[in-house]
């Protein structure tokens, strides 16, 4: 089997390739699923915004400055070195679209296309960076659709194929202990883990098994890599969770342990999807304070968290703002 997809004729390709075959739903279920998928993310949201309410009750702002300014130099450094390679491994999830889809944009190129998405990303949200920044410079570059919306589908795929991967060890392991208060037990999360390990063990089945590769909903084409990408869509996920895991357990000057600090990045990520809030602001510093303050001091907590985004967050940003505009002054020329 070929890594990359068949072009078909006449035929709409802009499905994700990385994302499982599935048969079509009915409509009714498909209206209740999104009703209930609504409900939850708003429960959700509501939990964490009162977890952040909870938060800022206990922030001793003198204390957040103080632990600022006393952060080492080598830990700054450290925590700066540990950002680039995160973005570097990041920009592994276009090569793998590259290998797939076969195109001839250069490697360098597709590089610098990622580093600036995934910063705006980061900052603005997935709309404005992964999205319309990714397709307008992928079109830029001549790639005409579904080629650009294939890379794509296929980043978002490989992010949240490492996440399952790690998070579900990581609560299968009882490395994050929840507050007393919280209604969600050790036994839930145990369990949420082995459903974790068994979607993405589900995907490599079908990705490694499955006679038919290809299928078409409502117009469009899904299709599954080989099971040869999926294990690179696997381990430079997870490379990259556990980079911006160490990043943060640098910054907190190993004060927590280092599956614990990823455990509670990890939520905080999904938290930050499921409230829909840009650049998870307020959402990461929330369950951060809530889950390690406690033990390390919340205005340590924080300090590290100004620290990340400074270094995670802005920089990369200030960065990818002026490679941007240089690609767009060449393309104009």
């Amino acid at each position: 089997m070929a890594d990359r997809p068949l072009e078909r004729k006449g035929r709409r390709l802009s499905a994700a390739p990385g994302s499982p075959v599935a048969p079509a739903a009915p409509a009714s279920f498909s209206a209740s699923r999104h009703r209930w998928g609504r409900w939850l993310g708003a429960l959700f949201g509501i939990a964490v915004l009162a977890l952040l309410a909870w938060a800022g009750r206990k922030i001793e702002w003198p204390e957040v400055i103080a632990a600022l300014r006393g952060m080492p130099v080598d830990v700054l450094v450290g925590a700066a070195a540990l950002c680039v390679l995160s973005h570097l491994i990041y920009s592994g999830y276009d090569l793998i679209g590259k290998r797939w889809t076969g195109h001839r944009v250069p490697t360098r190129r597709v590089m610098l296309i990622t580093f600036i998405s995934y910063a705006f990303n980061l900052n603005l949200g997935s709309l404005v960076g992964a999205v319309a920044m990714r397709l307008r410079l992928y079109a830029r570059e001549g790639l005409a659709q579904p080629v650009p919306t294939q890379i794509l589908a296929l980043s978002m795929a490989s992010n949240w194929l490492g996440y399952g991967v790690l998070a579900g060890g990581l609560f299968l392991l009882g490395e994050l202990s929840p507050p007393a208060d919280w209604q969600v037990g050790a036994a839930a999360l145990r369990g949420l883990g082995a459903l974790m390990w068994v979607l993405v063990g589900g995907y490599l089945a079908l990705c490694a098994f499955a006679t038919r590769r290809e299928a078409t909903l409502r117009g469009h084409e899904f299709f599954l890599p080989s099971f040869r990408l999926a294990l690179m869509q696997l381990v430079i996920s997870s490379a990259n969770w556990l980079t911006m895991g160490a990043v943060l357990w640098v910054l907190l000057r190993q004060g927590a342990t280092y599956p614990e600090t990823l455990a509670v990045l990890l939520v905080a990520a999904v938290a930050g999807v499921v409230t829909h809030v840009p650049a998870g602001l307020g959402v990461l510093e929330a369950v951060f304070v809530g889950l390690l303050g406690p033990t390390l001091g919340p205005g340590k907590v924080l300090a590290a968290l100004i620290a990340y985004r400074a270094l995670y967050y802005l920089a990369p940003l200030m960065v990818a703002t002026g490679a941007y505009f240089v690609l767009e002054a060449k393309a104009r020329r």
